[in-house]
């Protein structure tokens, strides 16, 4: 086999070429800009390009498949070539679940909570030294790589995320994985740029559900009113099964969970993460893992990275790096450090980032979604808006969305220094974006704050 990535640079697709390359596959890729963790993870590999730019002497009759990453373009040259030769050209799901169409294929979906969810069921199956590929949407504690494909493992867990599959394909990626096992976590509006109403988000979401087959099953949350109703679209014959958050404890700063007379101490935290514990459980007991053995496995689960990843802490102080940025994500997120730091303070910092967290339409979303938090800081680069093609905001329109005494930065040194200024004895700080502040380390800075104390 001997195939070529289009857009190879991208997170998943780097993953999707290294994964190939460990099967045995001729691999080939092709991007306009690769930087890190990509350039050095298909360095490591020999897959790094020569050079970066597209090439049409690169798509050659001989190759068996050419994979098309989101962002590559329906006027990519190295396309056009494809179809002029009449090679067969896929989407990375698509090509996904060609490889794994023989196997048990478990996804999980939902607009927030999947990446832990997918986390910690691989974390199980590793534990108990289960054969298994999959795909997730972070870097993991324990896995090489967030990308698996192997001709013996008999079951697949991918994170199923609802963007669309390439320039070619405007189906959902988690349309074309085809789960005989499927679990969604939440719906919660997102990615305006593709679904421009709360209306066709959701029924992204009902087709996944209509096309369960018949002898599947769904496992959903039970909490969510909106994943209640989508269990009304499955096939009659379809197995649904309801979780919720697990029985815990908390004390001292630790969660401890409950299976029946018995405790477990967990490294992680928050009610988002007892209730995404509930949804894996459950997946594990259909893959034959039992309650007691998933306590035992899950005992040690620190957390995908950037998902409430503790970055430096002392006795007075806990610095937490995490990837919320929608509103459902920032509300959840503050929360479960307001309730497991109840007698701290709690400094809460975001950056608006995604299209849909900078479009006017959709940041009133983001109403009190910080007013948990004691001190609330918001950031923004305007250029990114420009670079988005978006109508510019102020900042004065940013805090009045959000409500409350927010301060609202559009430089972010400016925030920074404003970190540095806060005493944090028995203060907590919590560093939320999908990107970094344009340019912020934030575990260095956490370090930093921590050994100034």
């Amino acid at each position: 086999m001997k195939v070529h990535l289009i857009a190879v640079g991208g997170s998943a697709m780097h993953n999707l070429a290294i994964a190939l390359h460990k099967k045995g596959i001729e691999v080939t890729g092709s991007d306009d800009e690769i930087v890190d963790p990509a350039k050095s993870n298909l360095q490591r590999y020999g897959l790094l390009p020569a050079a970066d730019g597209w090439d049409v002497n690169r798509i050659t009759p001989d190759l068996d498949a050419v994979i098309l990453g989101m962002h590559a373009r329906v006027d990519n040259p190295e396309l056009k070539k494809a179809q002029e030769l009449g090679i067969r050209i896929y989407s990375y799901p698509e090509y996904l679940y060609e490889q794994t169409k023989n196997k048990t294929r478990v996804v999980i979906a939902g607009s927030h909570g999947k990446t832990s969810i997918t986390a910690m069921i691989l974390h199980v199956l590793k534990y108990y030294k289960k054969n298994f590929d999959y795909l997730a949407g972070a870097a993991l504690e324990g896995f090489e790589t967030s990308l698996k494909l192997s001709e013996d493992a008999t079951v697949a867990i991918f994170e199923g995320d609802e963007y669309l599959a390439s320039a070619l394909d405007r189906r959902p990626k988690f349309l074309l994985y085809k789960p005989d096992i499927a679990l969604i976590s939440g719906v919660a509006w997102d990615h305006i740029n593709v679904f421009p109403t709360y209306r066709s988000y959701v029924e992204q979401f009902e087709n996944f559900v209509k096309e369960l087959p018949a002898k599947g099953s769904l496992i959903y949350c039970e909490e969510d009113a909106e994943v209640k109703k989508l269990v009304n679209f499955a096939e009659k014959d379809v197995k649904k099964l309801p979780y919720n958050t697990l029985t815990n404890s908390v004390k001292e700063g630790v969660t401890y969970l409950k299976t029946g007379s018995e405790t477990t101490r967990l490294d992680v935290f928050g009610k988002h993460n007892l209730l995404n514990m509930g949804g894996a459980r459950q997946v594990c007991l259909l893959l034959g893992i039992s309650e007691k053995e998933f306590a035992e496995a899950i005992s040690d689960f620190k957390g995908a990275a950037r998902r409430l990843q503790l970055v430096a802490r002392n006795e007075a102080c806990n610095i937490y790096w995490d990837f919320a940025h929608s509103p459902s994500k920032l509300t959840a997120t503050i929360q479960a450090v307001k309730d497991q730091f109840p007698t701290r303070k709690l400094v809460a910092c975001m950056e608006l980032h995604t299209f849909s967290s900078l479009t006017k339409e959709f940041l009133i979303e983001y109403k009190d979604t910080m007013k948990k938090a004691d001190v609330r800081k918001v950031y923004f680069n305007p250029h990114v808006l420009e670079h988005k093609r978006l109508p510019p905001i102020s900042a004065e329109e940013v805090k009045n969305y959000f409500g409350g005494n927010v301060e609202v930065y559009t430089d972010s040194a400016k925030m920074i220094n404003s970190l540095k200024e806060i005493k944090w004895k028995n203060t907590n700080l919590l560093m939320m974006s999908s990107g970094n502040f344009d340019g912020v380390n934030v575990k260095n800075f956490a370090e930093e704050l921590i050994e100034e104390l």
